[in-house]
C-alpha cells in the first residue's frame, strides 16, 4: 500500500507538472489509449468471457460515468494543489457507502452515518466556504468523488458475474472510447515529450493498482486502508518541494478527518463480514455406515 500510495503521487504529479497545455479531455484520453497496452496479458480473459446484454450495459454505463470523472479529475489537477486534490479524492469511498445504502440496499448503521457526516465536515474544512473563494478546481473534484463513487458500485455490481481481469480491462477499454469523443473536439497535436509523460502516467496507474490487488491480497482491508492516509502525505512534500505549494493546515486537517471517517467505515464493514462468516453454519462431515 506504501507503494500503491507513491504511485498515485506520482500520476498527480506528472500530470500537474503536464499542466494545462493540453486539454485535459485529451490528456485523459492519451493516458487511456497509451495504457491499453497494459491489457495485453487480460486479453484471453476478455476472449473467454461470456457476457449478456445486460453485462455490456453496464459495462457501458460505467465507461460514460468513469470517463466523465476522469476528465474532470484532469481539470482539477490543473486548478488546484495536489493536497487539495489527494485529500478531497479520499470522499469516493463515502459516497460508495452512500449508494450501497441508496442503491443496493445496504443498511446504513448509526455508526456508518456518523462516519459519513465525519468525511463532510472534512470537505467542508478544506473548502472552507465564505472563509477563501472555491474554485472550480474544488467544484471538479467534488464530482470527480462522485463519479468515481457511481463506477465503484457499477464495478461491484458486475463483480458477481465477470471476473477481476474482464471488469478492469472492459473498464480501460470503454473509458478509452467514451474520452474520445470529448478529446476530439479540443484536440491539439502533442509533443513526443507529453505523450512520453503520459505513457509514464499510464505506467504508474497501472503499477499503483497491481501492488493495491497485490496488498488486499496479503492483509485485511482494515491493515492496508490507514496507509493510505501516506499518500496526502507524499502529496504534500511532493507539492511543497516541486511546485512551491504551500502546506496548508486546513487542508491537511480536512484530509485527516476524511480518511478516519474511511477507515471507520472500513473497520465497520470488516467486522460486520467476520460476524456474518461466524453465523454461517459449518456442516457435519459426511461419516461412512
Amino acid at each position: 500500500m506504501v507503494v500503491t500510495g507513491l504511485c498515485f503521487v506520482a500520476v498527480t504529479a506528472i500530470v500537474k507538472y503536464l499542466g494545462d497545455d493540453m486539454p485535459a479531455a485529451q490528456s485523459a484520453f492519451l493516458r487511456y489509449l497509451l495504457g491499453l497496452v497494459f491489457l495485453l496479458p487480460m486479453i484471453p480473459a476478455l476472449r473467454r468471457a461470456s457476457l449478456s446484454r445486460r453485462d455490456f450495459n453496464l459495462f457501458g454505463l460505467r465507461g460514460i460515468v468513469h470517463s466523465l470523472g476522469v476528465i474532470l479529475w484532469f481539470y482539477a489537477m490543473t486548478q488546484i494543489s495536489i493536497a487539495e486534490v489527494t485529500a478531497m479524492n479520499y470522499l469516493s469511498p463515502v459516497y460508495v457507502t452512500l449508494g450501497a445504502a441508496l442503491f443496493l440496499g445496504e443498511r446504513l448503521a448509526a455508526r456508518r452515518i456518523l462516519a459519513v457526516l465525519a468525511a463532510l465536515i472534512g470537505a467542508v474544512i478544506i473548502l472552507r466556504p465564505g472563509f477563501r473563494e472555491i474554485s472550480p478546481g474544488h467544484i471538479a473534484m467534488l464530482g470527480t468523488a462522485v463519479l468515481f463513487a457511481g463506477s465503484y458500485l457499477l464495478a461491484k455490481i458486475m463483480s458477481a458475474t465477470a471476473s477481476a481481469p474482464v471488469v478492469v480491462g472492459m473498464l480501460s477499454i470503454t473509458v478509452t472510447i467514451g474520452l474520445a469523443p470529448f478529446a476530439a473536439v479540443v484536440w491539439v497535436t502533442p509533443s513526443l515529450e507529453q505523450l512520453a509523460w503520459l505513457f509514464l502516467v499510464a505506467a504508474f496507474a497501472t503499477g499503483g493498482h497491481y501492488a493495491m490487488t497485490l496488498a488486499f491480497a496479503a492483509a485485511p482491508i482494515t491493515v492496508t486502508q490507514p496507509v493510505t492516509f501516506l499518500q496526502l502525505v507524499w502529496a504534500v512534500l511532493l507539492g511543497a518541494v516541486f511546485f512551491a505549494e504551500p502546506a496548508d493546515f486546513w487542508v491537511i486537517l480536512g484530509g485527516t478527518v476524511i480518511i478516519s471517517a474511511v477507515c471507520m467505515i472500513t473497520w465497520r464493514e470488516a467486522v460486520l463480514r467476520r460476524q456474518s462468516a461466524a453465523r454461517v453454519p459449518v456442516s457435519e462431515p459426511v461419516r461412512g455406515g
